[in-house]
C-alpha cells in the first residue's frame, strides 16, 4: 500500500494544503482512510509525517476541513513556527486514531486534545511532509496541555537500518543515550517562547513502556470507529472519507477531487522575512 500527496496553495500562507492519495492516484483522507494497521499480527502501524525533523514550521492534519489535508497551525492570525529553544533545533524527530474530547483518561486523568495521537519518530532518516510510514511503538509520554491528555507515542520506523535493536522504550534509553530525555525537555520548554508556563506531563515525565503504549493508539482507534460511525458528536471535526464503507460521511472520488480543485494550485514564494525572524534564530532559556 503507497500513498502520494498534492500541495496545493502557497506554502508559509493560510491557505497552503497537503492533501493525499492512495495507490490509484484518488484523493483519501489521512484522517480516516489510511488503514492504522501497516500489519496487525505484528502491532505495525501506518503513520503520517506532519512536520520533518529540524524543521519548525508546525504542520497538522486539518481535522476540521473536508478529506483532512495538512496544513500550518494559525494562533492569533498567525502562522505557528516552532522557535529554537537552545540546544535544540526545529522539532527533534519526525513528527506526525483520535483522542476523544468526551472520554476522560483513566491512567491520567484528564479528557482528550480532539486530535489525532502524535509519534515522535527516532529513526536516522528525516522524513519528507507527508510521507506515510510504517512505525514500530517503543514507548509513550503523557504531556498534559490546558487539562488535556496528549499523548506523544515514541516509535521506529521500520525500514530504519536500526530498527531491528529497538523493541522498547529501555532500548531506546540504551542505544540513543540523552534522546528521551531531550524529548521531555523539548516538550516542557517549546511553548516558553511563546510566553506560555511549561508544559506538565503524568506519571512525573516518566516513559510508559510499549504494551502500554499499544494499548493506548487500540484504544483511541476504537474512539475513532464510534466517531466516524456517528455514533457520537463530531462536534467541528470533519469525517468526510472516500474508503470507510459504513460510514455515513463516505463520498466518492468525484466529490473528493471537486474539494482539492476548489484550493489553487501550488506556488512556491517563500517568506524570507519570516524564514530570518524565526526559523535560524536561537531562544536561550533561563529558569
Amino acid at each position: 500500500m503507497s500513498f502520494s500527496i498534492e500541495e496545493r496553495g502557497r506554502p508559509n500562507t493560510k491557505e497552503f494544503r497537503v492533501f493525499f492519495k492512495n495507490s490509484e492516484g484518488k484523493f483519501i483522507s489521512p484522517f480516516h482512510d489510511i488503514p492504522i494497521y501497516a500489519n496487525e499480527a505484528e502491532n505495525i502501524f501506518h503513520a503520517v509525517v506532519e512536520v520533518p525533523r529540524w524543521t519548525n514550521a508546525k504542520m497538522e492534519i486539518a481535522t476540521k476541513d473536508p478529506l483532512n489535508p495538512l496544513k500550518q497551525d494559525v494562533k492569533k492570525e498567525s502562522l505557528r513556527y516552532v522557535a529554537n529553544v537552545f540546544p535544540h533545533k526545529g522539532y527533534i524527530w519526525n513528527y506526525g486514531t483520535w483522542e476523544d474530547p468526551h472520554h476522560q483518561d483513566s491512567d491520567t486523568g484528564c479528557v482528550g486534545d480532539n486530535d489525532p495521537i502524535d509519534i515522535c519518530d527516532i529513526g536516522n532518516k528525516v522524513c519528507s511532509r507527508g510521507e506515510v510510514i510504517k512505525v514500530k511503538v517503543l514507548g509513550t509520554l503523557a504531556l498534559i496541555d490546558e487539562g488535556e491528555t496528549d499523548w506523544k507515542v515514541i516509535v521506529i520506523n521500520t525500514e530504519d537500518p536500526e530498527a531491528g535493536d529497538f523493541h522498547n522504550i529501555d532500548d531506546v534509553r540504551r542505544l540513543k543515550p540523552g534522546y528521551l530525555e531531550a524529548t521531555v525537555d523539548w516538550f516542557r520548554r517549546y511553548k516558553v517562547p511563546d510566553g506560555k508556563p511549561e508544559n506538565q506531563f503524568a506519571f512525573n515525565g516518566e516513559f510508559k513502556d510499549r504494551d502500554f503504549a499499544i494499548k493506548t493508539v487500540k484504544s483511541t482507534h476504537e474512539f475513532w470507529k464510534v466517531l466516524i460511525s456517528k455514533q457520537t458528536s463530531a462536534g467541528e471535526l470533519n469525517c468526510m472519507n472516500t474508503g470507510v464503507s459504513n460510514s455515513p460521511f463516505c463520498c466518492s472520488f468525484a466529490e473528493a477531487e471537486t474539494v482539492v480543485k476548489s484550493v489553487s494550485p501550488c506556488h512556491f514564494l517563500i517568506s524570507f522575512f519570516y524564514h530570518f525572524k524565526i526559523i535560524d534564530r536561537w531562544f536561550y532559556y533561563e529558569k
